[in-house]
C-alpha cells in the first residue's frame, strides 16, 4: 500500500535543509529503484520553484511500504528528521486513484 509522508519543517531550517540533503534523497533513490517512490518533493515557501532564500515548508513523499508501521519507522529514520529540518512528520495511508 502507498503511504503520504509529510514532513513540516521547522523555523529558518534551509541551512540545515541543504546540509542533509544528500542523505535525503539517497534513500530517496533506493526507493525508487526498488520501484516503491510513486513522487517526492518540497513545499516552496513562495509561489516559485526555487524559492531561494525563502526555503521550503515542508516535503511530501507517497512511497510503497507493507504497512503503515514500516513506513512510519523509514520516515522516524530520514535525515531531515535527524537534522532538525522537521518540526513534525506525519504518515497516513494513501490510495492512489489518477492517473
Amino acid at each position: 500500500m502507498h503511504y503520504a509522508i509529510i514532513g513540516h519543517d521547522n523555523t529558518d531550517s534551509l541551512d540545515r535543509r541543504i546540509k542533509a540533503r544528500p542523505a535525503h534523497l539517497d534513500r530517496l533513490q533506493h526507493l525508487q529503484r526498488e520501484g516503491r517512490l510513486l513522487l517526492a518533493g518540497p513545499f516552496p515557501a513562495i509561489d516559485a520553484v526555487d524559492p531561494g532564500p525563502a526555503g521550503f515548508t515542508g516535503s511530501l513523499i507517497v512511497a510503497e511500504f507493507s504497512d503503515l508501521d514500516s513506513a512510519r519507522a523509514w520516515a522516524d529514520a530520514d535525515p531531515y528528521v535527524s537534522a532538525g529540518v522537521y518540526a513534525r512528520v506525519t504518515v497516513q495511508p494513501f490510495r492512489k486513484v489518477l492517473p
